[in-house]
């Protein structure tokens, strides 16, 4: 794994503010080849980074680096690409400019003519890594071969949104976090934030059959704590500016599209595996099934689990990664 940065100077964003002294930090494994057509593009999700993605990748395994070139972005505003944690010089408290899921992928499309990509034999990513592949498919048709969004979404549909304000809601009535201006972690929020976001990552069903002890927790209220401090780690801000981008995201919103998902939709030339999760609470089977419908050559593929959102996590369980992963050989041939 190798980890750089790509610096990129200032960026007019979607909104028309101005991004300045704009980078993304991003990690390759493997080697691009002569042709720049051996790369796989897969964008990290909304708490994650490169090293949530690295599970799996490795020898062996689908995302073989031997085989591939393997590039993985870390989204604006996650802490290691520009945040608002890490440009408080110029962007005060709540002052981060709003930066959209489109924002992201045109830096990404910068980084990979930087690194001489020519061709994407796959685009992958698993939630709002996802949501950044449909992005990626429909705004560079030509360089995209193949993509597989798991867990994911075209845009965030309406009652997708209602839960992003509810978690929203839990962190911002911690009086600590002040308009964004804190000068403390806003600790109550953030473990409220972090309490109310668990229970929709999964399913009715996950809980009834206490599945979190596959993945190592004795009851469901350690699970819950576990969240509470995971978020306890992040910065508030920074949390809420990728909010932002999920909450706003719609590929169909591009001035070239007007809000015709269809139109939009139509762009796509890949070969493409649609993976929704069958439990999934807020990017729902329903509505990747009318968003494959519009996708020409897509083939719907649902993962059936009561691990809802989190089954497409990657490496999370075992079961379903491996389904997951199955798509992938499938199609990287």
């Amino acid at each position: 794994m190798d980890v750089q940065q790509l610096h990129i100077g200032d960026v007019v964003l979607q909104s028309g503010e101005t991004l300045h002294d704009a980078w993304l930090s991003y990690a390759t494994w493997g080697k691009l080849n002569e042709q720049g057509d051996n790369c796989i593009l897969f964008p990290t999700y909304y708490t994650g980074t490169h090293l949530s993605n690295a599970r799996i990748i490795g020898e062996q395994r689908a995302l073989d680096p031997e085989k591939w070139f393997i590039v993985v972005p870390n989204l604006i505003g996650n802490g290691l690409s520009i945040s608002p944690s890490n440009t408080l010089e110029r962007y005060q408290g709540g002052g981060f400019p709003k930066v959209t899921v489109y924002d992201n992928v045109a830096c990404q499309k910068l980084l990979l003519d930087k690194l001489g990509v020519s061709t994407l034999k796959l685009v992958l990513g698993w939630s709002m890594g996802a949501v950044q592949a449909w992005h990626w498919a429909v705004l560079y048709p030509d360089m995209v071969q193949n993509l597989l969004p798991v867990c994911g979404a075209t845009r965030c549909w309406p009652y997708n949104q209602l839960f992003l304000k509810g978690v929203r809601a839990a962190l911002e009535m911690d009086p600590t976090f002040a308009g964004g201006y804190y000068v403390e972690p806003p600790a109550k929020g953030l473990r409220g934030f972090g309490r109310v976001y668990m229970p929709w990552a999964y399913s009715a069903e996950f809980f009834r059959e206490q599945r979190f002890k596959e993945i190592g927790f004795a009851t469901q209220d350690d699970l819950l704590e576990d969240w509470e401090l995971d978020h306890l780690g992040w910065d508030a801000n920074n949390l809420l500016a990728k909010l932002w981008a999920w909450e706003q995201a719609d590929i169909s919103a591009h001035e070239k599209f007007g809000g015709d998902l269809a139109l939009a939709l139509s762009q796509v030339t890949a070969k493409t595996i649609v993976m929704p999760c069958d439990h999934d609470q807020y990017f729902t089977l329903a509505e990747n099934t009318i968003e494959a419908s519009l996708t020409r050559d897509a083939e719907l593929r649902p993962i059936y689990s009561s691990a809802g959102h989190c089954a497409g996590s990657p490496g999370r369980f075992a079961k379903e990664s491996a389904y997951i992963e199955a798509a992938i050989k499938e199609l990287l041939g």
